[in-house]
């Protein structure tokens, strides 16, 4: 039984373990119920992004190998991929300092990062990404993200990049997707074979070794994928699954958005076996990635207030934050920006000394002033049509239209008026070249509000992708790679490089790849 200790040392009270349904595994899988036995040197649990690279350098390697997709298509979301040293980001005199970015990314994440994996990135990530352009060929070539938050607390390093297809390019998608078919062309020409609708139930093991995936097919039959070299997770995280949510990243439960896509795929199914097999978990709470993608995409550096009608945050600061302060709010579920007529000039004006993701547009290309960088009156009067922005010609009609209390924003609105004559924000602490008047009608209100992307925490891995046990020694035969695995996140996900999951993925990807060819898993 385990105990609790007061600062003396002396024991007080039995500790009580929280018990989850996942705790304890199911029973084997009856051997009669497996319709056949098929090998393979490696095998891959899902196709996101880190699995299907996985495939792609593997078969590189000359591994034979198998993955195993529960979705019938394509897994991925976002745009963004990020890396530290590409030759892109040199081709735009961007240099980032290794040694002062490590540092950021441990104050951001409060010192609760495996700072072997953060170097592992750091060193790795634009080699990793050099082998994505190369994978590609001449079909697609890489952008450098220009929406860089520019704070003097949090400023966001330009090492974002996202892919845009050449003409006549082979590729169907874009974004994340078009990563993911990259890597799948790659796989699927090195003979890799890939079988989807395939659900990996159970991984079995022979001894101490990891050495098969136990699979329901889309014949409705068990399958036994045997892997002479190692089974690797890449089965994502555990946002769509809401037990194990409230039990590791309880902040994520009061979210009423989900923004990720496929909706309701990412179970927790490889944390659920990589701890059956023997694996353990980072310490919790895990880290939350929370986009302003519930309603509009835009919320600007201008006056924020509640459904009160009231201001509360500093306007200054990045999507992160402003996620968390809205949801502290009452029925925080969204907020809203107040702007007036003047809000396009001020944009163009103003944005490179705020920006950022939400303010530019995600598609932004580093170097490009924010009036040619975007669509954004489009943008705004889209919303206006779908109700996410609303446009009257007083403040009294306004309040009305976003249902909060009158006299409430009238009286947020003179008070933010009289900050910008007195030129200081002396309420919230706001950078005074941020601050405008708003008294220019038409006026408007923005609604938006924080969905939940990502759950960044899961399985104790080294820099070898092997996953661990509770004494931190690796489970033989079975690696992780991308959000199933941990130790990469702290607190937040830091927005520090937008994509910094994606890049992530793909040095991973990369890294376990060279453990299984090594014959080290």
């Amino acid at each position: 039984m385990e105990y609790l200790f007061d600062h003396s040392g002396s024991m007080k009270i039995p500790a009580v373990k929280d018990e989850h349904p996942w705790d304890t595994p199911p029973p084997p899988i009856p051997e009669e119920d497996i319709f056949e036995t098929v090998d393979a040197e490696v095998v891959i649990v899902g196709g996101g992004i880190s699995g299907i690279a996985t495939a792609a350098r593997c078969t590189q390697l000359g591994l034979k190998c198998i993955l195993l997709e529960k979705y019938r298509g394509l897994v991925a979301h976002g745009a963004h991929i990020a890396t530290i040293g590409s030759k892109v980001q040199r081709e735009n005199g961007v240099m980032i300092d290794k040694k002062q970015f490590a540092r950021d990314w441990m104050r951001i994440c409060g010192s609760r990062v495996n700072e072997d994996l953060l170097w592992l990135y750091i060193n790795r990530s634009a080699e990793a990404f050099e082998w994505l352009l190369e994978c590609g060929g001449d079909q697609i070539e890489p952008v450098l993200f220009g929406g860089n938050y520019r704070g003097p607390d949090f400023t966001e390093y330009a090492g974002t990049h996202f892919l845009a297809k050449t003409e006549g390019s082979k590729y169907k998608h874009t974004g994340a997707l078009l990563i993911c078919e990259i890597f799948e062309d790659v796989a699927l020409t090195g003979g890799c074979r890939i079988f989807r609708n395939t659900r990996v139930e159970q991984l079995e093991k022979t001894g101490d070794r990891v050495t098969a995936a136990l699979a329901k097919c889309e014949d409705g039959k068990y399958r036994r994928y045997r892997a002479s070299r190692g089974v690797v997770l890449a089965t994502g995280d555990i946002g769509g699954d809401p037990e194990m949510l409230k039990a590791y990243s309880p902040l994520g439960s009061k979210l009423g958005k989900n923004g990720y896509y496929p909706p309701g795929l990412n179970t927790g199914d490889g944390h659920k076996m990589g701890l059956w097999a023997g694996g353990a978990f980072e310490n919790e709470p895990w880290a939350l990635s929370l986009h302003l993608i519930a309603y509009a995409f835009y919320c600007f550096f201008f006056l924020h207030i509640n459904r009160l009608g009231n201001r509360f945050m500093n306007e200054d600061t990045w999507i992160q934050a402003k996620a968390i302060r809205c949801l502290m709010q009452p029925k925080g579920d969204w907020a809203y920006t107040i702007f007036d007529s003047k809000w396009y000039d001020e944009c163009s004006k103003l944005a490179q000394y705020g920006g950022g993701q939400f303010v530019d547009s995600l598609g932004a290309v580093y170097g490009r002033p924010w009036n040619e960088n975007n669509d954004t009156r489009r943008a705004i009067e889209n919303y206006i049509k779908n109700g996410m922005c609303f446009k009257c010609d007083t403040l009294e009609e306004l309040a009305e239209k976003i249902e909060v209390p009158v006299e409430n924003l009238l009286k947020t609105v003179a008070r933010y008026n009289e900050l910008y004559e007195l030129g200081e924000d002396v309420d919230y602490g706001k950078r005074a070249i941020l601050l405008t008047r708003i008294d220019k009608p038409p006026y408007y209100a923005i609604k938006w509000g924080p969905a939940l992307l990502n759950v960044f925490g899961g399985l104790l891995i080294d820099t070898k992708m092997r996953v661990l046990n509770k004494d931190q020694q690796p489970v033989p035969g079975l690696l992780a790679v991308g959000n199933v695995s941990g130790g990469f996140y702290g607190v937040d996900y830091p927005l520090l490089l937008s994509g910094n999951s994606h890049g992530r993925a793909i040095t991973w990807a990369r890294a376990a790849a060279e453990t299984l060819l090594n014959g080290e898993a």
